[in-house]
């Protein structure tokens, strides 16, 4: 398992592919004054393949990429990408960020400095963190791995930072599957992990419902409920017919575009103006990850993986074998009201030991790229007192 360093090289011929594909789109017609009603708006989208055609920098950005130290490692068998950037000053807590769905580990990239080198980036006072952020087997430059696959994350996770690079103890971040991987970790690897951060509550717990619903609890599930109706379409596709949909994404990337940045704008806190929270530039390397590495089709696997798995792992007996027993491990929310829907804390407590409950003043889905400064200082806050506790007792 050993770790070798990784760089990020596209080969020419693959941007100039690209570059084509670009020149050749055949745009859809849309509605007249649809706007963005009717999913992605062909306007907007026609402007912003305008400008990943001739105006985005792709060579530009790879060096920022690169300028993150990156390596790949071998773990059971999948080759992991990451990472990973020791904190500035002594006793820097190990943190693992784990991203979701649509993006990738640059979700992370400006939270990144804010908690390897806090003092430098208007933190004083908040503790350092070694970070590792992976990216999950499947997506961009990790191996695609096996159907299935999600419900090893955690324990592929686990020995990396443990067996690989020998953190003994070690904080987990996520939030959409990253969530989830948080959650698999925190209960099937309790005496490695300190705590988990979390944005948001794993969402295969809502087909769990209670018999004994908060009035909070109820109208979360019904918003939930909603949510599916209205918005929940593109997860129904992964989970049932995802390589029907992965054929055109991966040939057209006005196609990928069109699916990913919709859901930028629409899990987002921009107001329905999507670069008032993201650059082109921004969206458009999170595409290039997904475009470069063909990695659209087996990012949409989990999706398919958690519907196809059967009923027990929607049942508590199911969850609890999958995910192991009941667990103490600290749990912190930091919610952000412009994510998809918010739970109530007592949703929250039903499956976590939750120690930590902070509502944020603004922010949606993709918090560490909107508001990393809130995340990064929540972090500090969360994880400060739990490391204390670990090396107190060391």
């Amino acid at each position: 398992m050993s770790v070798q360093p990784f760089k990020i090289e596209v080969p020419q011929a693959v941007l100039d592919d690209l570059r084509d594909r670009l020149a050749r789109t055949r745009p859809a017609r849309g509605v007249e004054d649809g706007g963005w009603d009717y999913g992605t708006d062909p306007a907007y989208l026609a402007e912003l393949c305008a400008y990943w055609r001739d105006g985005y920098d792709w060579r530009r950005q790879e060096a920022y990429l690169n300028s993150f130290s990156q390596f790949r490692a071998e773990v059971d068998g999948v080759g992991l990408h990451f990472v990973h950037i020791r904190g500035k000053g002594p006793d820097a807590i190990p943190l693992l960020l784990v991203h979701g769905w649509p993006d990738s580990f640059a979700r992370f990239l400006k939270l990144i400095p804010l908690l390897t080198d806090p003092a430098a980036h208007g933190l004083p006072g908040a503790p350092s963190f070694d970070v590792v952020a992976p990216s999950l087997p499947g997506f961009g430059f990790s191996d695609r791995g096996q159907p299935g696959m999600i419900f090893e994350a955690g324990d592929l996770l686990h020995r990396l930072m443990t067996d690989v690079l020998g953190y003994r103890r070690f904080a987990v971040q996520g939030g959409d599957w990253g969530g989830t991987v948080a959650e698999q970790l925190a209960r099937s690897h309790g005496k490695s992990v300190i705590g988990v951060h979390l944005t948001d509550v794993p969402f295969f717990h809502m087909f769990q419902p209670p018999k004994d619903p908060s009035r909070a609890e109820a109208a979360y599930l019904k918003k939930m409920g909603d949510f599916q109706k209205t918005e929940g379409g593109y997860a129904i596709i992964q989970s049932t017919r995802p390589m029907s949909l992965a054929a055109g994404l991966n040939d057209s990337p006005a196609g990928l575009a069109a699916r990913i940045v919709e859901k930028f704008r629409a899990w987002s806190d921009c107001g329905g103006d999507l670069e008032r929270r993201f650059s082109k530039d921004e969206l458009l390397t999170q595409l290039m990850i997904y475009w470069v590495t063909g990695t659209i089709d087996s990012s949409m696997m989990p999706y398919f993986d958690f519907a196809a798995a059967g009923p027990m792992r929607w049942t508590s007996e199911g969850i609890k074998t999958w995910l192991g027993a009941a667990h103490d491990t600290p749990a912190a929310f930091a919610l952000f009201p412009k994510d998809l829907v918010p739970p109530p804390r007592e949703w929250a407590e039903r499956f976590f030991n939750v120690t930590r409950w902070t509502e944020m003043p603004r922010g949606g889905h993709f918090a560490a790229l909107e508001e990393p400064e809130l995340l990064a200082e929540d972090l500090g806050a969360t994880f400060r007192p739990l490391w204390e506790q670990v090396r107190a007792a060391a």
